[in-house]
């Protein structure tokens, strides 16, 4: 009996620290955008350390995509499928930033690494995340250590500065094709495509 009354504290313990370690997702200031808000603008520093702001790129649809943590699996392939398609986004009239709360000196690497060409913006104050109502995952390892990281949340914004669409938790292996067809549909081009087939 007394065994298994140990062997119950145990388990219990085990569970905790396993959630510390997987981390607690925790809510952002405020509630996410939703289709019909006004983007709130921004300016932030890319891996060129120069500032961008969402601002200019008024008359551009713009893919404002918020991702983990530069250089992990999910996160290198949702960016490689994004410059993949970079010809495609400019033929719709489109732009593509990414933000996470990497610093400037993290996105010069992963994009050095990885030969990304489109913006990344650094956010470690998680500023613009909180603006945008992005989650907010905090980890702790076994050691100590305290990591953030912003959810895989996407907002697509139309060329006069409204939210039009909202992705959350996305699949990125498919995020692109997804963000692309929405684009293209709402430009009116998935109606011309299929006149022409």
């Amino acid at each position: 009996m007394v065994r298994k009354g140990v062997w119950i504290v145990v388990m219990v313990v085990a569970g905790i620290v396993t959630a510390g370690s997987f981390g607690v997702r925790a809510h952002a200031a405020g509630d996410t955008l939703q289709a019909g808000a006004t983007a709130p603008d921004f300016s932030l520093p890319s891996q060129e350390d120069t500032a961008v702001s969402l601002s200019q790129y008024k008359g551009k649809w713009v893919v404002l995509y918020f991702y983990p943590k530069d250089m992990t699996t999910g996160c290198t392939i949702e960016a490689h499928n994004f410059q993949r398609d970079l010809p495609k986004y400019d033929a719709l009239n489109a732009v593509v930033l990414g933000v996470s709360l990497d610093t400037v000196e993290s996105h010069k690497t992963f994009c050095t690494k990885d030969s990304l060409t489109f913006k990344l913006l650094a956010d470690p104050d998680h500023q613009v995340i909180d603006a945008y109502g992005v989650p907010v995952s905090i980890r702790t390892s076994p050691t100590g250590d305290v990591m953030k990281t912003a959810a895989r949340d996407t907002f697509l914004i139309s060329p006069e500065g409204k939210v039009v669409k909202v992705w959350t938790g996305v699949n990125p292996n498919t995020h692109s094709d997804d963000v692309l067809g929405a684009i293209a549909g709402m430009n009116g081009d998935d109606k011309v495509q299929a006149r022409k087939m």
